[in-house]
């Protein structure tokens, strides 16, 4: 928690409390007509048994309390030192009050101050340290709720740190192997058809230069990621003779609907490692719908029994992509994978951010 915010919870507590003690301070001076308690002298009273007991109990809890006992959960010691310094808090305040007032402390009287002597019933005498201890009790828990917050944002950005280095790692192990590939495929290209080569050169740096600057924004706009995903399957088509071996479809209005980037990709990088063969029509289909607000996307492919050929359902990538997906669309997107009949298939739905 931002130290500005703490030091507005402090403030804003202690204009509660003197707001509070004022509001008791006009109908103690209401009720006790007595010298002691006119003009200042009631504030300077209120000082001595009300607030100064108060902030010393309050802050040695929110330090010294908390840190030494609760948050070790040292519950005897705790209530012990507790009322240690409750009492030291309370006499701290008693003993200031001949200082404010110029009288003599007479340990035989409560008080005695310009001749006016206030002789309190035990009920209001205990007043005193009751007070104090409801403050230490409030030190406790501003300090308890301050940690707890400090507590769940750290764990919050070492899980976004540590899922964002899990996601570098697994883009550093597929880039380099597509680029690699592809890259051959065209030096292969050059001599048989030189501008096909060179229009296929130019969509892999289209690719490139969205990897490197397009995906570090949290959100891009749905139709660039299409066309990634169009530019990526056209290099990828590069592999094969067959032209109708992919199937990209898109349907319904992406204009002015923006997602996280690189969502779908991870899985068509998947189909088209273990779709298997070539030569089949269709071996991948890849579908992607907007309707109302609602993002569907569908990527099976045909794939080989060989044990070597076979996809992971379970494997690192697809767990990543769910704890991203529980990170960036939380409660508002499903994911169904399925392996059945030689065909491994991804089905993605997610509200769309419409902008």
């Amino acid at each position: 928690m931002k130290k500005s915010v703490v030091f507005v919870l402090h403030i804003g507590y202690w204009l509660l409390y003197l707001i509070v003690l004022l509001v008791l301070s006009i109908f103690l001076k209401n009720d006790y007509q007595l010298t002691l308690l006119a003009g200042f002298g009631i504030a300077k009273f209120m000082l001595a048994v009300a607030v100064i007991p108060a902030m010393l109990m309050f802050y040695l809890s929110y330090t010294f309390l908390f840190a030494e006992f609760l948050r070790k959960k040292h519950i005897f010691f705790l209530f012990a030192a507790g009322i240690t310094i409750v009492c030291i808090s309370s006499l701290t305040g008693i003993l200031i009050i001949p200082l404010l007032f110029g009288a003599k402390f007479d340990p035989g009287i409560p008080f005695i101050m310009k001749d006016v002597e206030l002789n309190s019933d035990l009920a209001k005498i205990m007043l005193i340290p009751l007070n104090t201890a409801i403050n230490g009790v409030i030190g406790l828990v501003m300090k308890g709720f301050i940690t707890w917050y400090e507590e769940i944002k750290l764990k919050e950005d070492m899980n976004r740190k540590n899922y964002e280095m899990e996601l570098a790692l697994v883009k550093s192990q597929i880039s380099p192997h597509f680029l690699f590939n592809t890259i051959n495929n065209i030096d292969v290209l050059i001599e048989k058809d030189a501008r096909k080569a060179s229009e296929y050169l130019n969509k892999l740096s289209d690719i490139m230069r969205f990897m490197l600057y397009e995906t570090k924004t949290e959100e891009i706009w749905l139709t660039e990621e299409l066309a990634y995903i169009e530019k990526y399957i056209e290099l990828q088509k590069i592999r094969t003779t067959n032209p109708d071996y992919v199937k990209f479809e898109v349907y319904g209005a992406p204009a002015d609907i923006t997602i996280a980037p690189m969502l779908f990709i991870p899985f068509i990088e998947n189909a088209f490692k273990y779709a298997e063969p070539r030569k089949h029509e269709n071996a991948i289909k890849i579908r992607v719908v907007i309707v109302k607000g609602r993002i569907g996307f569908d990527c099976e492919n045909m794939f080989s029994e060989a044990p070597e050929l076979r996809p992971e359902p379970g494997g690192l990538g697809n767990e990543l992509i769910r704890r991203r997906l529980a990170l960036l669309y939380p409660g508002t997107h499903s994911l169904e994978i399925t392996d059945q009949n030689n065909i491994y298939k991804v089905t993605l739905i997610l509200y769309s951010h419409a902008n």
